[in-house]
C-alpha cells in the first residue's frame, strides 16, 4: 500500500525505477549471502523493492490507457505477462537450482532489473510534478502492515497452538487491535495511506474488486502450494519436472486473459469474474477428486490445471478494470496498492488456513496416500473460496453500469482544460468584439 501512495504523490516512473532499483540491489545482496539470515534479510528487502513495481504497472494502466478497448487489451498483457512469469519463474528456479546452485535464482534478477530499467526510461512517461509532494503517511503504513503480519502470524501458527488457545486468541487480539488503530489513523491525516471511502458501497466495483481478489487468491495460491507439494513429494517429480509441469496453467492463463480482453466490454466486469470464479472453482474441485496416490499427469494434472487456469485467466483484465474504476488519476496508486494487498493478504491467510486443513485430513500418516488426502481436502477448500468469490461479486458488484467514458492521464486532463478555458476566453472575446 505504501508502495502505491509513493506512485500518487512522488511519481510513477520515480517509485517504479526506485522498486527495479531496490529489488536489483536485494537479488545481488542475496546472492553473495554468507548466512541465512543474510538470505532472509535479503528477500525481505526483495519484497519491499516488489511492493512499490506491483502497483505502480497497475495505476500506470488505469492512467495511460482509455477505459474501453486499449485499457482492456492493456490489462490483458498485463494478465498474461504475470502468468508467464510465474510459470517461467517456476521452471527457470528448478532449471537453475539443479544446473547452477541456488545462488543463481537470486543472482539472475540482476541483468532483468537492468534491462528493466532501460526500457522504463524509453517506455514510461516522465513525472512532471512540480510542487513539493505531500507527506507520506508513515504511521497508517506501520500499523496497516503490523497489523497485516501479526493476523497471518496468528493464523500460521494455529497448527501448533490450536484456533482457541490463549495464544492464538491473544495475537488475533493484537491484529484487530493494530488495524483498528489504522482505520483511525486514516480517518484523521490529511493524506492517507488508504481513503476509507474507497471500500464504501459509493465505491462498488472497487470493493467487490478487493473481496473477489482477497477470496480467489486465498484459493488460488494454496492451489499452486499443493499441486507443487504433491507433485514432489507424492508424484516424485524433481525441481524442474515439477516446474514444467505448470506450463500448461500458464498457457490456460493466456488463453483465458485473450477471453476477457474481448469480452469484458460486451459483458462486463461482474459477468466475467462470476465466470472466472466458477470455472477456477470447478477446475479446483477436479483436482480434489483426481489427486490420489497412484495419479498422474494426463489424469490427475493435465485437465484440473486448463479448466482452472482459464477461469483465473478470465478475471484478471475485469479485476484491473473494477479496482481502478471511478477512482481519480492522483489516487490510481492508492487503489492499485489496496488491490495488490488484498492478493497477497489473501495468499498468505489462504495458504495459512489450508495448511491446518491439510495437515488435519492427512493426520499423522506420512504416506503417500495420507498426504494426496490431505492435499485433496486442500483443493476442496480452494474450490469453496472461488466459489465464495463468485458470490460475493455477484451481490456486492452490482448492476453493470453504461460504457465508461474514456479515462484520461492527468497531464492530458490538465492540458485539455487549459486549452478549453483558452478557447472560452477567445469565443467570449470574439463575442463581445462583435457586440461592440
Amino acid at each position: 500500500m505504501l508502495g502505491g501512495r509513493l506512485a500518487d504523490l512522488i511519481g510513477r516512473r520515480r517509485t517504479l525505477v526506485g522498486g527495479f532499483a531496490v529489488f536489483g540491489a536485494a537479488s545481488l545482496a542475496g546472492g553473495l549471502a554468507l548466512a541465512p539470515g543474510q538470505l532472509v534479510a535479503a528477500r525481505a528487502v526483495q519484497g519491499a523493492g516488489a511492493a512499490a513495481l506491483a502497483p505502480v504497472a497497475l495505476a500506470l494502466i488505469a492512467v495511460n490507457y482509455a477505459a474501453g478497448p486499449a485499457r482492456s487489451r492493456a490489462l490483458g498483457l498485463w494478465g498474461i505477462a504475470g502468468a508467464l512469469g510465474g510459470a517461467v519463474g517456476i521452471m527457470a528456479g528448478g532449471l537453475l537450482t539443479d544446473w547452477a546452485g541456488w545462488r543463481s535464482v537470486m543472482l539472475v534478477n540482476v541483468p532483468v532489473v537492468v534491462a528493466a530499467l532501460l526500457l522504463a526510461r524509453r517506455g514510461v512517461p516522465a513525472d512532471r510534478r512540480t510542487e513539493p509532494a505531500p507527506r507520506l503517511d508513515l504511521a497508517g503504513a506501520l500499523l496497516v502492515t503490523a497489523g497485516m503480519t501479526v493476523l497471518v502470524l496468528a493464523l500460521v501458527r494455529t497448527e501448533t497452538y490450536g484456533w482457541g488457545s490463549a495464544a492464538t486468541l491473544a495475537t488475533l487480539g493484537a491484529a484487530a487491535a493494530l488495524l483498528v488503530a489504522f482505520a483511525v489513523v486514516e480517518t484523521r491525516v490529511r493524506e492517507p495511506l488508504l481513503r476509507l471511502r474507497l471500500l464504501s458501497t459509493a465505491h462498488r466495483p472497487v470493493l467487490s474488486a478487493n473481496v473477489f481478489a482477497l477470496l480467489m487468491s486465498s484459493g488460488q495460491f494454496a492451489a499452486f502450494y499443493f499441486t507443487s507439494l504433491y507433485l514432489q513429494q507424492v508424484m516424485g517429480y524433481g525441481p524442474t519436472a515439477a516446474g514444467a509441469a505448470f506450463l500448461p496453467f500458464c498457457a490456460g492463463v493466456v488463453a483465458g486473459s485473450t477471453v476477457a480482453t474481448r469480452a469484458v466490454g460486451r459483458v462486463g466486469e461482474r459477468a466475467l469474474l462470476v465466470a472466472g470464479a466458477l470455472l477456477g472453482a470447478a477446475g479446483f474441485a477436479w483436482f480434489a477428486l483426481t489427486v490420489e496416490a497412484g495419479g498422474t499427469f494426463l489424469g490427475s494434472i493435465l485437465g484440473p490445471s486448463l479448466v482452472a487456469s482459464v477461469g483465473i485467466g478470465m478475471c484478471f483484465v475485469p479485476l484491473g478494470t473494477a479496482a481502478t474504476g471511478g477512482v481519480a488519476p492522483e489516487e490510481t496508486g492508492m487503489a492499485s496498492g489496496l488491490l495488490n494487498s488484498s492478493r497477497q493478504l489473501g495468499g498468505s491467510l489462504g495458504l495459512a488456513v489450508l495448511v491446518t486443513v491439510a495437515a488435519s485430513a492427512t493426520g499423522a500418516g506420512k504416506d503417500r496416500a495420507s498426504l494426496a488426502e490431505g492435499y485433496a481436502t486442500a483443493f476442496a477448500v480452494s474450490a469453496g473460496l472461488l466459489v465464495a468469490a463468485a458470490l460475493a461479486t455477484a451481490v456486492l458488484h452490482g448492476r453493470r453500469a453504461p460504457a465508461p467514458t474514456p479515462a484520461r492521464p492527468a497531464e492530458t486532463y490538465a492540458r485539455e482544460e487549459t486549452s478549453k478555458n483558452l478557447g472560452d476566453d477567445v469565443e467570449t472575446g470574439v463575442s463581445r468584439s462583435t457586440q461592440g
